[in-house]
């Protein structure tokens, strides 16, 4: 399996094949996910550490996300495609200790006449600190948010966050709640 390929599955996880990343996206095809939250407990509360996606982008450019977030390739582990990523975008090469979250599942139109159809795997990974060296055709910025920050923001203009966020911090934030 290329990159540029997505694992179909069934909305219960079973694989169904292969497909390119594009026409799944212009067909809206279920398929495997993973998005990496980053977070780190401080004196003032939890932060969380977010991503702006490049304009480059083939969809969502310009909008703020969760640390991380990608697809894994055929027979790789949400752990081992998450290291990948994490790397390509982040330039994080500092071994990780990933907790794995609920799956769920979500349909977003998004620009670009895509469609995200996505089983999701949440990750969590906490940290206390994490050395970056962002790539630029990935990312245009990057920041940590205090969890109060980012609840406002979302509230306030929704539209400067992906289709995806909003579920995705919800998951977690029941995640670290238990």
């Amino acid at each position: 399996m290329q990159k540029n390929q997505v694992v179909l599955v069934t909305e219960s996880g079973q694989q169904t094949g292969l497909a390119d990343k594009m026409a799944a996206h212009e067909q809206g095809l279920l398929h495997l996910a993973f998005s990496v939250m980053i977070y780190r407990e401080t004196v003032r509360g939890r932060e969380y550490l977010l991503q702006q996606r490049a304009q480059s982008k083939y969809h969502s450019g310009g909008l703020w996300t969760n640390t991380c977030c990608s697809h894994p390739m055929q027979g790789e582990s949400f752990e081992n495609a998450a290291t990948r990523r994490l790397n390509e975008e982040l330039g994080i090469v500092a071994p990780l200790v990933f907790e794995m979250g609920v799956s769920f599942c979500y349909r977003a139109e998004l620009d670009n006449n895509l469609t995200e159809h996505e089983l999701d795997q949440i990750i969590l990974c906490n940290v206390d600190e994490v050395e970056l060296a962002p790539n630029p055709e990935e990312i245009m910025d990057w920041r940590w948010w205090s969890q109060q920050e980012m609840r406002a923001a979302m509230a306030q203009s929704p539209q400067q966050f992906t289709a995806w966020f909003e579920e995705v911090v919800g998951h977690i934030e029941g995640q670290l709640a238990a």
